[in-house]
């Protein structure tokens, strides 16, 4: 069994100890949500499991087989803008993953001169080390983890794609790698919901170790099977998924606040007695001032992560706040709106979501006044407030300090209840302690100054928030704290957002972006809206079965030997799986009131349904091969 082995680490940013000797094992399999608070050092772990950075000190921490392979989505990818998507989904250094990448490298060659008898004979060439190294099911799972992430063009640029795409494309290479551990920085940023579910089902059934960092809280919860919190230089470790992680924190804090207070009970007590005048006359006088003062130095040693008070007051907003009239927007020949009507009110919660690229930020751009329609009008009430937390901060000069950051925009703030409170104290309770406050803003993490940027614009005052992919930089308890403080927040909330929890938490209507300018409005919430949409597509799509597919029974001709000998059996896969679902069901309707085994029936039945799915799709591809 391949393990990692983490032993003493220790690690220090500034004045700042990430690390302070923290120790653990990652198994073969395992499944490992790494969480704490912005600042805390997650990516540093990261970094330094994959090998771009190390601890302190000379003496590696860390134990693992030499030939175990580490794969790293970071959150910035650093591909180069020449490389095509083809070179960079392959660039792993899996053996095998080279062949497929040679094969298909030579296969797009020869698409585009099918003469050229050089491009045949590499073609050929690559052909044979296919079927020599048996490649074509790697080949066929490379291609399947390319489509359900949406990546269609092999041959283009890394510099012509999105930063989104970009992001697809470095979580396509590391998926395709088929690495020992897999380090996953929010994987699920830039993705839409079915490439979500997809990729939860991926992970749960990966053959290898993970350890990723999300925001999305469904998909923790439904993939992992240990937690990592990280907090002031400690490493807690918690079995379960995520809400298993709340239930042993919650009881883990109870019990170090219990002992706390015992603690400080004892030393008033002692306390008294030491300032009764206490003389170190005897033997056992002497050990009981010894055992004051070890009392005295172990006081105050549970640190606890303070939560967020976001208790900023709003100004007044009237009953309009923004309306579209007829308004129509393209962009580079792409429609983002067509005669689209919009009102929205004071106290709205609106979420808007749906696919990559069908204009949401652009909607979100348009009501701040930020882009001009192409036809129609924006209304604007005229005691709207607003501010709008962006994807991108604005400029932050790395050399001003965090306070004086924050004094550009106010040096008191109201709070809901009519008293001031000092920019010192607001930063505080946003987790940045008295000695941060001079801090030059270029040593605060990616996530702290994500912090400080939204912290700047809630002391303004605003009465309509747009928050534009909030969830992605934020850590969890910074959003959980942010999903309370817009349940009361007494002004206009609009957010675009892929995150499902947060969406359920926060917005009661939806528009959805379907693309081409197509906007669908839901009443309700993500998982219902989602839950619709999969009881939709499951009545419309034809069922498939074993007589269909053999009524057409196609000439094998033109499939690799690999493929022949998968063509000759999937057929009897196909049934045996379609047998194993009926059984399923049967023993589902013999379990009586024993819940806990027909939740875990249900779980086969499921997962066996997409593994029928997935063979009905691959009997297509082979039988439309044969058919050439």
């Amino acid at each position: 069994m391949k393990e990692l082995k983490v032993t003493a680490l220790h690690k220090t940013f500034g004045d700042k100890t990430l690390f302070d000797r923290i120790s653990f094992m990652i198994h073969e399999k395992d499944r490992i949500g790494l969480i704490g608070v912005n600042g805390t050092g997650k990516t540093s772990l990261l970094n330094i499991l994959a090998g771009l950075d190390s601890g302190d000190g000379d003496v590696s921490a860390i134990e693992q087989p030499n030939d175990y392979r580490i794969g790293y989505l970071a959150q910035t990818q650093t591909f180069s803008p020449e490389t095509t998507v083809l070179d960079a989904v392959f660039a792993g250094n899996n053996p095998l993953m080279q062949t497929v990448r040679a094969y298909e490298a030579a296969l797009l060659a020869l698409n585009e001169a099918p003469t050229d008898e050089t491009l045949l004979a590499r073609y050929t060439k690559a052909e044979e080390a296919m079927n020599k190294e048996d490649a074509w099911n790697a080949d066929s799972e490379a291609k399947a983890i390319l489509q359900k992430l949406g990546i269609a063009t092999l041959e283009k640029k890394i510099g012509e794609l999105s930063g989104g795409q970009v992001k697809r494309v470095g979580l396509a290479q590391v998926l395709i790698d088929a690495p020992d551990l897999l380090l996953l920085d929010e994987p699920t940023n830039h993705l839409d919901y079915d490439a979500i579910e997809w990729l939860e089902n991926y992970l749960k059934h990966y053959t290898g170790a993970l350890l990723m960092v999300t925001h999305d809280r469904y998909f923790l919860d439904r993939v992992t099977t240990r937690i990592f919190e990280l907090s002031f230089g400690k490493l807690y470790e918690y079995t379960g998924n995520y809400e298993a992680y709340i239930e042993q924190k919650a009881e883990r804090d109870r019990v170090e606040a219990e002992q706390e207070n015992k603690r400080q009970q004892l030393y008033k007590q002692e306390l008294a007695w030491m300032r009764a005048g206490a003389k170190a006359r005897t033997t056992k006088q002497q050990a009981r001032i010894n055992r004051f003062e070890d009392l005295k130095e172990n006081l105050n040693q549970v640190e606890a992560n303070e939560q967020l008070e976001m208790t900023i007051a709003t100004t007044r907003l009237g009953k309009k706040v923004l309306e579209l009239k007829d308004a129509s927007y393209t962009i580079d020949g792409k429609t983002i709106l067509q005669h689209f009507d919009l009102l929205i009110q004071a106290r709205e919660r609106l979420g808007i979501t749906g696919k990559n690229g069908a204009g949401k930020s652009t909607l979100l751009n348009i009501l701040a006044g930020r882009i001009p329609l192409d036809a129609g009008v924006l209304e604007v009430g005229e005691t709207v407030k607003l501010a709008y937390y962006t994807q991108q901060n604005e400029a932050l000069d790395p050399d001003k300090r965090m306070i004086s950051y924050l004094q550009e925009a106010a040096s008191e703030v109201k709070q809901a209840d009519g008293t001031q409170i000092s920019v010192a104290e607001l930063l505080e309770r946003f987790l940045f302690p008295r000695f941060m406050h001079g801090t030059l803003i270029k040593k605060l993490s990616g996530g702290e100054k994500r912090r400080l940027y939204l912290l700047k614009l809630l002391i303004q005052q605003p009465n309509v928030l747009l928050l534009d992919e909030p969830t992605n930089d934020l850590d969890i308890a910074t959003l959980t704290v942010l999903e309370d403080y817009l349940r009361d927040f007494a002004g206009t909330v609009i957010t675009v957002s892929h995150d499902r929890y947060f969406l359920d938490k926060v917005a009661e209507k939806l528009l959805i972006f379907e693309g081409n300018g197509v906007i669908e409005r839901y009443f309700g919430s993500i998982t219902d809206f989602l839950a619709q949409e999969q009881a939709t597509e499951k009545n419309l799509k034809p069922v498939k079965t074993k007589t269909d597919a053999a009524k057409t029974q196609p000439k094998k001709k033109k499939l690799s030997y690999n493929e022949q000998k998968e063509w000759a059996v999937i057929e009897d896969e196909i049934a045996a799986l379609e047998e194993k679902i009926e059984q399923l069901k049967e023993d589902m309707n013999h379990q009586g009131d024993d819940f806990t085994k027909l939740q875990e029936l249900q779980q086969a039945v499921t997962d066996t349904e997409a593994a029928l799915e997935e063979k009905m799709d691959r009997w297509e591809y082979l039988s439309e091969r044969a058919d050439q």
